[in-house]
């Protein structure tokens, strides 16, 4: 074995040992806990939070049927240091399978939904739509109730998306031409 092979087996062993600790973490209630490049973040979940994110996943079960593959905080592993993100929304393809860890694979998410909170909106625009593009998932949506407005990306290459779309809240987002398949209506979304 050389230096490098031992380190490399430190920094597994040290991420498994950061993973065991994550779902074994006690969260209180109302609360999400996520890992975005190697830090920790636990942020409560608002009403206005949560109405987005309902408003999504039953379009999504509205033009998909209730056996869809669609999560909310569920943890699924992302390209990146130590990324194991627990999306608002994310849309898995009907073939998703579990890896041999029983977490479902990032290869097989289609469409993604983050719902800004104030404490880690920085992570929504930033390192987690980068990991987003790099593991080429097709639809990053990003609601916004503080601005009042969406952001949708598609296309990606090479580590980020061709293709940013403003949409205000009140407007369809009309996503026929994606995988998605489908409009989402933002005229009842909350503003914060």
């Amino acid at each position: 074995m050389t230096v490098v092979d031992d380190r490399i087996a430190m920094a597994d062993a040290n991420t498994k040992r950061l993973d065991e600790w994550f779902e074994r973490m006690p969260v209180p209630e109302g609360f999400r806990v996520e890992i975005v490049g190697g830090n920790v973040h636990m942020t409560p979940q608002r009403d206005t939070h949560w109405e987005i994110i309902r408003r999504i996943v039953r379009t999504v079960e509205d033009r998909f049927g209730m056996d869809v593959k669609v999560f909310s905080g569920v943890r699924i592993d992302f390209p990146g240091h130590e990324n194991g993100f627990c999306p608002d929304v994310a849309k898995l393809s009907a073939s998703a399978a579990k890896d041999d860890e029983g977490r479902w694979r990032h290869e097989d998410v289609e469409f993604i939904a983050e719902v800004i909170s104030q404490g880690t909106a920085a992570n929504d625009y930033g390192p987690k739509k980068d990991a987003y593009a790099t593991a080429e998932v097709p639809v990053y949506l990003i609601a916004d109730p503080y601005q009042g407005r969406c952001y949708v990306y598609t296309h990606p290459k090479d580590g980020d998306y061709a293709m940013r779309t403003r949409v205000d809240f009140g407007v369809g987002i009309d996503l026929t031409d994606t995988v998605v398949d489908l409009v989402l209506k933002t005229d009842e979304f909350p503003r914060d």
